[in-house]
């Protein structure tokens, strides 16, 4: 195991943790928007499905910045590691290395559940139009 782990197995993920990132604030950004628009309706005619879409949009936000907060921390624990290797404690790297993988695979799951409560948020505004 030790001999195949080196300095750059933790580098690989700074391209595919960067990238998701990437995908994390721009769904941050996308939000921002939705909630600004949500803003004015709600202010020109307060409604319960508004208020509703309000804990939805929140609950969402939540997600994406938890997200984006533990795609950070693992991108981190990946530098920690280069430089735990770099210095030749192995041992050490590779259980930061795992730390990072798992936190990684959190991030990724989250983002799963965020996606899901986004689908059902638009099948309401399906059905509400078909009705």
């Amino acid at each position: 195991m030790h001999e195949a782990f080196t300095l750059t197995t933790p580098a690989l993920l700074f391209s595919a943790v960067s990238l998701i990132l990437l995908a994390y604030t721009n769904r941050f950004i996308a939000y921002t928007g939705v909630v600004r628009n949500l803003y004015k309706q709600y202010k020109e005619n307060p409604t319960s499905v508004l208020k509703g879409q309000n804990n939805n949009l929140r609950k969402r936000l939540y997600l994406i910045r938890t997200m984006q907060l533990i795609g950070v921390i693992s991108l981190f624990l990946c530098v920690v590691t280069m430089f735990l290797l770099f210095v030749g404690y192995l041992l050490v790297a590779a259980y930061f290395f795992g730390a990072a993988l798992l936190l990684l695979c959190a991030s990724l799951a989250l983002s799963i559940w965020e996606i899901q409560i986004s689908v059902k948020a638009l099948e309401l505004h399906l059905s509400n139009m078909e009705d």
